[in-house]
């Protein structure tokens, strides 16, 4: 969930993902749709995808028994080497070292110039705390993201810096993607209570199965309903919706507005639907 979002917005919704699926078990049983619509607005849906198989490994492969090793967790669906050695060494208390953004760049300050992700996590295994490995890890990546920071290192406050080879100097992060803009149309139709909607593909590799409004190849003559603007990663949307006029698309629906909340609505779909009035 934390993956685009900040902690502060992540909080409730990750309360109230708790409290709609409980147990692994019960995620596990769930229907897809009402997981994606629980997880709306917050992107990254594959997540959310892989969430519901690996609950599904876990309850009905696993008989309901987590896994304790970060070799095990790597083999659910959607667990990387780094959330694999996170979940094993904070929960399970396998000394395993976690390398991420943060803890590549304090291993570089700290121990000097180190070339490639292979070395980083030898040289983070080393160090790993093997009685207390989950406090280290956490340890470590709150140091390189409140301390240990990119440009501006606050090597004075620093717990280690009397170990530290660099005390702050060496590299930056490499320059940041620039940005892109983009413009986009989207048509709004609305009758008896129901509006009109468009399901996404299950193949798509962006928002599988989630629900939005019918998309418009060009601007249209129609007239305005609102605008917003709406960013996915490193994209910048300007979203125009019009009074769609023209034939529903194929695969269009009419859903009852009183069943949205029921449903998975891609992030813009939302904040469109919001600040046209048809959903509070």
């Amino acid at each position: 969930m934390l993956q685009q979002t900040r902690v502060s917005a992540v909080v409730p919704r990750y309360e109230s993902f708790l409290a709609k699926f409980p147990s692994v078990e019960r995620l596990a049983a769930a229907d897809r749709a009402a997981i994606l619509a629980e997880w709306s607005g917050l992107g990254y849906y594959r997540r959310a995808h892989n969430l519901h198989a690996a609950a599904k490994a876990i309850a009905y492969k696993r008989n309901g028994k987590y896994p304790r090793a970060a070799e095990d967790w790597h083999k659910l669906p959607g667990i990387g080497r780094y959330t694999a050695a996170a979940i094993s060494s904070i929960a399970f208390d396998e000394p395993v070292a976690v390398v991420d953004g943060n803890v590549e760049r304090v291993l570089g300050r700290l121990l000097g110039p180190i070339e490639g992700k292979r070395e980083s996590w030898s040289a983070a295994q080393e160090l790993v705390d093997p009685g207390r490995p989950g406090d280290f890890n956490q340890a470590m990546m709150e140091l390189g993201a409140t301390v240990c920071l990119p440009f501006a290192p606050r090597c004075t406050e620093c717990p280690i810096r009397e170990f530290c080879r660099t005390r702050g100097r060496g590299a930056g992060p490499s320059r940041k993607l620039r940005r892109q803009k983009r413009r986009v149309y989207y048509g709004l139709r609305t009758r008896r209570g129901s509006v009109l909607l468009v399901r996404r593909s299950p193949t798509e590799s962006l928002m599988p199965g989630m629900w939005e409004l019918p998309a418009l190849d060009h601007p249209s003559t129609d007239p305005t309903l609102v605008t917003v603007r709406h960013s996915i990663t490193i994209t910048d949307y300007t979203v125009t919706v019009v009074a769609y006029s023209g034939a529903p698309s194929s695969g269009a629906k009419w859903v009852r507005i009183s069943r949205l909340d029921r449903l998975p609505l891609t992030g813009v779909t939302k904040k469109v639907l919001r600040k046209a009035g048809v959903i509070p």
